[in-house]
């Protein structure tokens, strides 16, 4: 059955974290990384973006790592930054429940005041939800024009990021002032296992006494997440993707079924969720989140330039459409022309169960 050769390829897929061709492990300058906490960790995406900072070609540069926040949590997060990477030379505290809630206007305001003290050469941070919220903010302070989703870094001034929905790569020189201000495309930037001899950087507490956090402009209501026990999206293993074709918010429980099976997170496409099938955080794609998992599957995915752009660096891409024609195929790496209502049932009743 052709579901058996569906079959090979999840078993085959192994974890590797495999390095981004051309990085340099030099550096340029001073460089301030933004990075977000949680649970008293660094978050993966702001990992990405430390492993990013560490490519600028300059032997005798420095990385310092800003954190903000209150509470427990950010001492540990600040303890995690100091010993989670050796390039790291200092990590920046700003303890202050200013910073409990991610709004944008006080972390920018964060970011001009210590670029005022440090004077860094260089500012990166994930080009997430939060960097893409933050950052444009912060380069407004500075009166610099940041350089957003970057994906390869050349020296210290030229960089690479995509255009037309990913279709092409733009080479960008900066040419600006300081600090040259990046966010990062995590995907395109792995995470390597931190060295066990490193030694630990100091950490300091920036001074706030002159921080006037002026949140007139915005106000925190609330945050909701999904209290599952599924991966996280952004980095997943692997992704299981449905799209319109599921038909119904009740079908698409047959790919949540199949990702539970594979201890998988669940992506959608945006029709999938301008249809109500799943909310919005699980969208991929240019508008959504941007994916490269070990292995992708797209049940019922056209393959819309759009969404194609959110997970063409996926190391190996599955697709089953009823449509042989449909544009998922020019990407994928394995492709079945069938009916996902009878595919998937078949695989979860093959699949063994995720121990």
């Amino acid at each position: 059955m052709a579901t058996g050769a569906l079959l090979r390829v999840i078993k085959k897929r192994a974890v590797s974290c495999p390095a981004f061709p051309g990085h340099s492990i030099f550096r340029h300058g001073s460089t301030l990384v933004v990075a977000e906490h949680e649970g008293g960790v660094i978050k993966p995406p702001s990992l990405s973006a430390l492993a990013a900072a560490t490519c600028l070609p300059d032997p005798d540069s420095s990385v310092s790592v800003l954190l903000a926040g209150s509470g427990p949590s950010l001492q540990q997060a600040a303890s995690h930054a100091a010993s989670c990477h050796p390039s790291i030379s200092k990590v920046l505290v700003a303890d202050s429940d200013k910073f409990k809630n991610p709004l944008a206007e006080p972390w920018a305001k964060l970011v001009h005041l210590v670029q005022q003290s440090g004077g860094y050469s260089h500012i990166f941070a994930a080009a997430n939800s939060f960097g893409k919220n933050v950052m444009p903010r912060a380069a407004a302070l500075l009166d610099v024009s940041p350089i957003t989703d970057v994906t390869g870094i050349s020296d210290s001034n030229t960089f690479v990021r995509p255009i037309y929905a990913g279709n092409a790569l733009c080479t960008v020189r900066y040419t600006g002032a300081n600090p040259c201000i990046l966010t990062i495309r995590s995907t395109s930037f792995p995470v390597h296992q931190k060295s066990v001899d490193s030694n630990e950087a100091s950490i300091s507490q920036v001074d706030l006494s002159t921080f006037d956090a002026d949140l007139g402009k915005s106000t925190y209501i609330s945050q909701t997440s999904q209290d599952e026990e599924r991966p996280d999206l952004g980095n997943a293993r692997i992704v299981v993707t449905g799209g319109r074709a599921l038909k119904s918010a009740e079908n698409f429980k047959l790919i949540e079924e199949l990702a539970k099976k594979l201890g998988a997170a669940v992506g959608a496409t945006r029709a999938a969720v301008d249809a109500g099938y799943v909310p919005n955080d699980l969208q991929v794609g240019q508008t959504g989140k941007i994916v490269a998992p070990e292995l992708y599957m797209a049940f019922g995915v056209s393959g819309a330039i759009q969404h194609l752009a959110g997970m063409r660096d996926s190391k190996v891409i599955v697709a089953v459409n009823n449509d042989a024609d449909a544009p998922i195929f020019q990407v994928a790496d394995y492709g079945l022309v069938g009916d996902l209502f009878e595919v998937i049932p078949e695989l979860l009743e093959k699949l063994p169960e995720k121990k």
